[in-house]
Formats: C-alpha cells, sequence, structure tokens
C-alpha cells in the first residue's frame, strides 16, 4: 500500500486502495505522506480517527522514523472547522441573547459549568493547548455552544480583540507551516467544493474512511431554514438597524416574512417538492427580499463600542446565511433536492432542507481535477469491484488504468498530456486482510424466515434472536434499522433471558454503553446507525452481529428517493446504483464490527431471507468480507455454543 500511494504522489494518478482492518493502513498512507515533498492533506470523516492519528499513529511513525532523517522529522498539525474551537471572545465577553445584548453567565447549574469551561480555555491561553472541544473538560453540545461560535457569528482575527491569541487562528497559523495537516471531510468539502480557502495550498490530499466522503460532502452543502431561526435573526438586527430610515422596519419585514413561510408549511405539508408550490415559492421569495434589505439596512462603519459591534456582525452573519439559503431554495434548480422536514414545536418547529442531488461532478470538477487524492477504507469494493465506488466519487471506469503497481512511473509530458485530455487516470488496488475470514467467521442468513415487513420485528424474529443470543450467552451487538426494532429486541429478551445483560442505545451516551458490554462477558447492545460503523470491540465481548433486515434507504427518505429517480431518468438502474449501494455500504460496515483481531472468532447472521433469495442478494454478499456461508440455523447454533463455552 505505502508503495502505491507513493507512486499515486508522483504520477499523479489518483488511487483506491481497500485495506482491510488490521492492515496498518494508516501507516500505509502516512510514510508516503510524510516523505512527500509537498504539503499532503489527509481527511477523515470521524474526529475518533483524527485523534487516533493525531495522538497515537503520527507520534509513534515520528519517534521510529527521526533517526533515518537525520533529525529532520516533518512538521504536522490538525485543522479541525472554526466551531470545533473555544471563541476567547465568548468566554470574555459572553454570549449574544436574542436582542444581540452580551450576556455573561447563563444562570443556575449550567452558569456553574460554562465558568469551569471558561476557565478550562484560558489555562489553554497559557499552556498553549490547542483549545479544541477534544481536550475540553465533560460537556454537552448546548454547553460547547457558550464558549464557541461558528464561522457566520465569528468577528474575523482582524476585528476581534482576542484575535492575536485565537486558538482557531492559531491553528491555521500552525497548519500553514506544516507538511501534513489532518482534517475532515466537511472542512475539505468546505475548501475545495465551495471554494472557502480553509485549508493552506497543497500538493495531496489522502482521504481515510472514504466510504464516508459522498455522505460528508452532501451534508456539508446541505442548508436548512426554519421559521425560529430567521426569527431569532430579526429580533437580533433590530437595535443595530433602529437608526436606519426604516426605523427597524427591515427587521419586521424580516419577521413577517417567517410568518409567511410558517403558513407555507403548514399549507404544504412535510415531504420532497419535485415541483416549487406556489405559496411557498411565493414565502421564500419574502424571506430573501427582506434578507437582503435588511443586510443593506445595517450601518456600514464599525461603532467604537465593541460589544455592539460584536452583536452587529453577529446578527449580520445571520442574516447573510438566511439569505443566501433562501435564494438558493427559492432557485429551486435541478441539480438541487428539496424537502420539508417534520419536527415538533418544542425543537423548533418544521424545517426546510435543501440539498445537492448528486456530488461526484462537484468532486470530479473541482477536487480530482486540481489534486492527487489516494482514496482508501476497508469498505471501498462493492459487489466485488471498484466501480459502484468510483463513480460515486467522480471517477470513470472507463478511465481506469492497470492494476500493477511495479509499471515504469509517468513522465511529466505524459502526466502533462493526461490533464489536456480531461481524462483523470486512476487505479484500484486490495491489499487483502491479515485475517482468515473463512475460518474466522460464519455469515448465517435466516432463509426460512418471513421477510421483514413494515411493521417491525415480528415473532419469528424475535425467536431467531433469543435463540441465537441464549446460544452465544450474550456477547452479542445486534444492529438495527430502526430504533423501535432495538428497543423491542432489547425488550423481549429481557423478558426471555433475564440471565444476560441487554443494554440498548439511548439508555446512555455511547461511550459508556461500550464500557459496559467490553466489561460484562455475558451483555449484548442492541442500537442503530452510529453502531453499525462507529463502534470497535475486539476479543470475546463480540461473538456473535446480529443485522435484522438489508438497510436500505427509507422510500420516503428525500434525497435518496430523488437520486433514485434521476438514475432511473438518465437509463440507470436507480435502485441498484442508490439503494443497493447504500445497503451493500452498510452492510459491509456492519459485518466488519465481528473480526478486528487475527483471534476472533464469530457469526454474523442476517435475519434477512433476502440476502440470499433476491437477486440483488449476489451483489450485497459479494461486498462483505468471504466469511464461511451458511443458512442452517443448527449449524450456527451448535457454533456459538461451542465458541461460548
Amino acid at each position: 500500500m505505502a508503495e502505491a500511494v507513493a507512486r499515486a504522489m508522483v504520477t499523479g494518478e489518483h488511487l483506491l486502495v481497500q485495506a482491510g482492518t488490521g492492515t496498518g493502513k494508516s501507516l500505509g498512507y502516512l510514510v508516503p505522506s510524510l516523505l512527500h515533498d509537498r504539503r499532503v492533506v489527509v481527511a477523515t470523516a470521524t474526529l475518533a480517527l483524527q485523534h487516533q492519528l493525531v495522538e497515537r499513529d503520527i507520534p509513534a511513525l515520528m519517534k521510529a522514523a527521526t533517526p533515518l532523517l537525520d533529525g529532520r522529522a516533518p512538521s504536522y498539525a490538525v485543522l479541525k472547522g472554526r466551531s470545533n474551537y473555544a471563541c476567547l471572545h465568548r468566554v470574555r465577553e459572553g454570549v449574544p441573547d436574542d436582542q444581540g445584548t452580551l450576556v455573561d453567565v447563563p444562570e443556575g447549574t449550567m452558569g456553574a459549568d460554562v465558568l469551569k469551561l471558561r476557565a478550562w480555555a484560558e489555562e489553554q491561553v497559557d499552556q498553549g493547548g490547542p483549545g479544541d472541544r477534544d481536550s475540553a473538560p465533560k460537556h454537552t453540545d448546548r454547553l460547547w455552544r457558550q464558549v464557541s461560535v461558528n464561522h457566520r457569528e465569528c468577528l474575523g482575527a482582524t476585528r476581534c480583540p482576542f484575535g492575536e491569541e485565537c486558538f482557531a487562528e492559531v491553528a491555521k497559523e500552525r497548519a500553514a507551516r506544516s507538511r501534513v495537516i489532518v482534517t475532515n471531510h466537511s472542512l475539505l468539502a468546505i475548501d475545495a467544493i465551495e471554494g472557502v480557502p480553509m485549508i493552506p495550498e497543497y500538493d495531496v490530499v489522502v482521504i481515510d474512511e472514504a466510504h464516508e466522503l459522498t455522505a460528508r460532502v452532501t451534508q456539508a452543502a446541505t442548508d436548512e431554514l426554519s421559521v425560529p431561526e430567521i426569527e431569532r435573526a430579526a429580533r437580533r438586527s433590530q437595535k443595530h438597524v433602529s437608526g436606519s430610515s426604516g426605523g427597524g422596519s427591515e427587521a419586521d419585514d424580516l419577521a413577517d416574512a417567517a410568518q409567511a413561510l410558517r403558513t407555507a408549511f403548514e399549507d404544504c405539508g412535510p415531504g420532497r417538492f419535485d415541483t416549487l408550490p406556489t405559496e411557498l415559492a411565493d414565502a421564500l421569495a419574502l424571506v430573501r427580499d427582506a434578507a437582503r434589505a435588511l443586510i443593506s439596512a445595517f450601518p456600514k462603519e464599525a461603532g467604537a463600542d465593541g460589544e455592539s459591534d460584536a452583536g452587529r456582525t453577529q446578527a449580520r452573519g445571520w442574516v447573510q446565511e438566511i439569505f443566501a439559503t433562501a435564494e438558493r431554495m427559492a432557485a429551486h434548480h435541478d441539480s438541487d433536492v428539496l424537502w420539508l422536514s417534520e419536527r415538533d414545536r418544542g425543537r423548533g418547529g418544521d424545517y426546510l432542507c435543501v440539498a445537492p442531488l448528486q456530488v461526484w461532478g462537484q468532486l470530479r470538477d473541482k477536487l480530482l481535477t486540481d489534486k492527487t487524492v489516494i482514496f482508501t477504507s476497508a469498505t471501498l469494493m462493492l459487489g466485488g469491484d471498484f466501480n459502484t465506488v468510483a463513480t460515486s466519487i467522480g471517477l470513470k471506469p472507463s478511465e481506469r488504468v492497470d492494476h500493477s503497481i511495479d509499471e515504469p512511473a509517468l513522465t511529466e509530458a505524459a502526466v502533462g498530456e493526461r490533464e489536456d485530455d480531461g481524462r483523470l487516470p486512476w487505479r484500484g488496488i486490495d491489499v487483502g486482510s491479515p485475517f482468515d475470514y473463512a475460518k474466522q467467521g460464519i455469515l448465517y442468513v435466516a432463509r426460512h424466515l418471513p421477510p421483514p415487513g413494515r411493521d417491525g420485528l415480528g415473532t419469528a424474529q424475535i425467536d431467531e434472536i433469543a435463540a441465537l443470543v441464549d446460544a452465544a450467552d450474550g456477547r452479542t451487538l445486534g444492529l438495527f434499522s430502526s430504533r423501535r426494532g432495538a428497543d423491542a429486541a432489547a425488550e423481549a429478551l429481557r423478558e426471555r433471558l433475564p440471565h444476560l445483560t441487554i443494554l440498548a442505545q439511548g439508555e446512555a451516551q455511547l461511550p459508556e454503553l461500550a464500557r459496559l458490554f467490553v466489561e460484562d462477558p455475558h451483555a449484548c447492545l442492541f442500537g442503530t446507525l452510529s453502531l453499525w460503523q462507529g463502534l470497535d470491540v475486539p476479543g470475546d465481548t463480540c461473538q456473535l452481529v446480529l443485522i435484522d433486515r438489508i438497510p436500505f434507504p427509507r422510500p420516503d427518505d428525500p434525497l435518496m428517493s430523488a437520486r433514485q429517480k434521476a438514475a432511473d431518468r438518465a437509463g440507470g438502474n436507480g435502485f441498484m446504483q442508490v439503494a443497493a449501494t447504500h445497503a451493500a455500504l452498510l452492510l459491509a460496515q456492519g459485518a466488519g464490527r465481528l473480526i478486528r483481531t487475527t483471534t476472533d472468532r464469530g457469526v454474523v447472521a442476517v435475519l434477512d431471507p433476502r440476502l440470499v433469495t433476491a437477486r440483488y442478494g449476489s451483489f450485497l454478499r459479494a461486498s462483505l468480507p468471504p466469511m464461511w456461508p451458511t443458512t442452517e440455523r443448527a449449524v450456527v447454533v451448535d457454533a456459538l455454543k461451542r465458541l461460548s463455552a
């Protein structure tokens, strides 16, 4: 892998590397990255992997490699989004209320916790610490918002009285001096695709957890609009424009537009809009025009009062964001998908969303054309080859070149010719796995069960789960397609198998549940999506992974259904290109929870017979680790009993 990555960095060819769990893929790309003569960006999907790279893998590699580099260790830095760093202006001056007035500390218990976070931030300044969320004392999302700002609320380094000490700015400066920068997919998308300069100039990007890239880029390019958000922006702006010719009427107009939008939401109802309803189009135009007028009404000159200056900057930033989002939604381009999501009034009510129909075009035009990109993950070969993933990230199967890494490197002329003709050559290699899946794991498909229905788990599925869990004597990770299914299974098994500990997602924070799962040899942990991809429990803790059904996207998922429809219109197979690909990726990730070391043993049990009876089943099975397959429950029960003994 290291040789293939180094070759790609020299030739400028893109590279897809499937590297299974346990191969040491982070070293496979970090070694050539640290040796490359220009800056390399490493982008991860999760903060957990980012933390692992910066706190463990890179320091260990540096310690080992420095003697071989004549003491010249390459520099590295981590770069996160602004909201991941404490804001010293907010820490020292307070948080704006709905009227834009800076409030020092909230009352009650929360106020004491805010004071602890403020004290920690000041210690970070004194000690030269990163001031980032990962380094902070234990806190909730709500608490962190009391000491942080997002990009629209930031005053900017030149206007903030604490700009020189700013943790986010210090991190950017450190990154500018470093040869390797570790960041995340979202920040990479904002920098490369949206064109907002967030990362110092670089030559190559390594995208780890690359199976997550399209989802994270989509997420970064998704905008939301809610009535309470617009009303809050209007209230915050009121005092800052009250001296204008309209006496604050521009803020009132935005509040009125919010009411029009609320009425349109009630008239339209939730769901995707293939065509924009007239009442919604009119309300969005009102919000857009009122926000534009309000932006113009803000005074051009900065005031002498630092508090009002901060409040004005942040209020204007909110309104600019609302204007941009409303303008995008009102335009309703074919390249966007627009839908209304339901949310109860206590959490702010319904909200409008807009997301790109696809991101492969943007990735191709704005990232792959300009940079050399190495994609790596344990799950890049879906259906047995790279084509599905390659297409989703902007590479064409017809552009793939020979698999061999032993070919002579391209000459500069050949690289230049490649750039001129618009083709983007790429290679795909599977570096294998240290695991013997056929001996370490069984893939069991419960063919005798009825296909899953809309009503959730039936009696047959519950009976199957109980029999398998009982044979395993606990030690089970249950991956369910819905919270309702996970809760139903947990409740049933607590009655049937009272001697086992049944943990369910939502009963505690995930780290706490994972700890309890590891400590109790007879525990089961049942949950949904975050467990499919985010849990690493090697050893005897997990000897049975249960998957209740093939994780197809919901039929009413606005974005997935729109993408499926677009693929059908283009002459493709929307179900296979969108729904089956989504399911294959999640199945591979879920099944990957079982075998984490060379000594792990166990069973992946899929309770959905369609995995072996449906025509698309072969595509899904080819995406899974090559475990020994069976549909015989008695064989699996005996194997689990032997393991538990």
